[in-house]
């Protein structure tokens, strides 16, 4: 039998190869949205680096919808599977944070959690900037999700409900049942 750490792994590679097919799927180019300037444009490096980018507002939502469910599932999955409260081993939402420095370096995309209405176990999930500031607010209020777009840039954070093992940590003197959340932040620039 596989150890913790070795499951976890092979999950996580699992996962990171599933999200490269289907988030590459994604990036195919519909013929409505392909322009004559585009089609004559030389293959030069700002132009490879511009692919992966959205084009519009409503795909980069459905991009970051799409991430959103595929981690918040996955986080799911590693609790109820691999999680052992009993050991000292890494914790999940820890675990995925190679996977977000991978789609940065590889897709352009950032992705954080963002402590919503529990206690933030690292202070790198604090709310920082003013969007996640914004998105604290409504994720509170029990919004599933928050978006903005500005200055080229998509952002979207979207609610990860905390189950009863999350809540052992970020909420330890609980008196209720009230149903608890973290946000993931996700942020893609759309193509120029």
């Amino acid at each position: 039998m596989f150890e913790f750490t070795s499951r976890l792994t092979i999950l996580s590679l699992l996962f990171f190869g599933i999200f490269s097919g289907v988030y590459s799927s994604l990036l195919s180019i519909s013929p409505e949205s392909l322009q004559a300037e585009d089609l004559k444009k030389p293959a030069d490096q700002s132009v490879l680096d511009n692919e992966n980018h959205p084009s519009t507002i409503a795909e980069a939502r459905g991009r970051a919808k799409l991430l959103h469910e595929t981690i918040h599932g996955t986080l799911q999955i590693i609790h109820r599977d691999f999680f052992d409260d009993e050991s000292g081993q890494t914790i999940p939402s820890h675990a995925l944070e190679d996977v977000f420095e991978e789609l940065a370096a590889s897709y352009d995309v950032q992705v954080n959690w963002l402590a919503v209405n529990a206690r933030a176990m690292n202070l790198d999930n604090e709310a920082k900037t003013e969007f996640e500031h914004k998105a604290v607010k409504v994720l509170s209020e029990g919004k599933d999700r928050f978006e903005e777009f500005s200055d080229g840039t998509y952002q979207y954070a979207g609610a990860i409900r905390l189950p009863s093992q999350c809540l052992k940590c970020h909420v330890p003197a609980r008196n209720n049942n009230k149903e608890r959340a973290a946000g993931l932040v996700i942020i893609m620039p759309l193509k120029k």
